[in-house]
């Protein structure tokens, strides 16, 4: 018996130092982009391997980055962007879950099948002829051509369908015989049932939207009207680039989503373990 215990606490010790070990190997970019941030060029350019610290921690970098590259019309327009593909995507994944997953009509399973097709294909497919739709819309670099691709999401109907799905019959049923017709039983008994379910793809989406860097730098190419993503990305030179200022702006483009993990940490998680989604 205590051999079968030592060789259990043994091997909690041996999965504990890896995870600790895997723990430290992800955090050492994170924490290596911070330190660039408040170095020089010549000691971020350094061979040297043990410069690891900068010589005086200075917020130069900070304060030209959001001086030069008008990082505040940035967090502006990615914010809105967010907020709007939320939006949008919670609306009409609700009501194409709810009738996907509770209701019966011609085609059902046909129309579902390729939504599930739609979810197979890389998204980079669609940039052609989203990109004509929007161009031929005179939309390009506005709010509405960063929100366009995802005012309809495969994923989050497909979700939502569902959660739909495990609600009880007898809730329809019950709200049948008090006289709701489809609509009252939508909006006042199974859509408040799956509030959960619409937190998860609303973080889901801002995460997706925040992340997005090919769609804004395609149809934003004005300086003024475009997110975080694509502002890094031109902020690299071709020949060459101020890693200082470089790592500056990524730090102050992390503080959005870092919030958006802290307040909603626990839904964040649920919504992981109950979609089987990954990021």
């Amino acid at each position: 018996m205590k051999s079968l215990e030592q060789k259990r606490k043994m091997q909690k010790v041996i999965v504990h130092i890896i995870l600790i070990l895997m723990s430290i190997t992800m955090l050492v970019p994170f924490l290596w982009m911070i330190l660039t941030a408040f170095k020089t060029t010549s000691e971020a350019t350094s061979v040297n391997p043990f410069v690891i610290f900068p010589s005086s921690w200075k917020f130069d970098n900070f304060v030209t980055v959001w001086n030069s590259y008008n990082f505040f019309n940035l967090y502006v327009n990615t914010l809105l962007m967010i907020f709007w593909r939320v939006v949008c995507a919670v609306l009409t994944a609700t009501m194409a879950g709810y009738a996907f997953g509770r209701l019966n009509f011609p085609g059902k399973n046909f129309l579902f099948s390729l939504i599930l097709i739609q979810m197979m294909i890389p998204s980079q497919i669609y940039i052609i002829p989203q990109y004509i739709m929007v161009s031929n819309l005179k939309m390009l670099n506005t709010m509405f051509a960063l929100v366009f691709p995802g005012v309809v999401t495969a994923f989050g109907t497909f979700l939502l369908k569902q959660g739909y799905q495990s609600l009880p019959k007898d809730l329809e049923e019950a709200a049948g015989i008090d006289g709701c017709n489809i609509g009252q039983q939508f909006l006042l008994i199974m859509a408040p049932l799956t509030r959960s379910a619409m937190v998860s793809l609303g973080i889901f989406t801002a995460v997706f939207a925040f992340k997005d860097l090919m769609w804004p730098m395609i149809v934003c190419s004005n300086a003024q009207s475009t997110t975080l993503s694509a502002g890094l990305a031109k902020m690299q030179g071709q020949f060459s680039s101020n890693y200082p200022q470089l790592m500056a702006a990524a730090c102050m483009a992390c503080l959005p989503m870092i919030i958006l993990y802290l307040i909603f940490q626990k839904q964040f998680i649920e919504g992981i373990a109950t979609s089987g989604g990954k990021l």
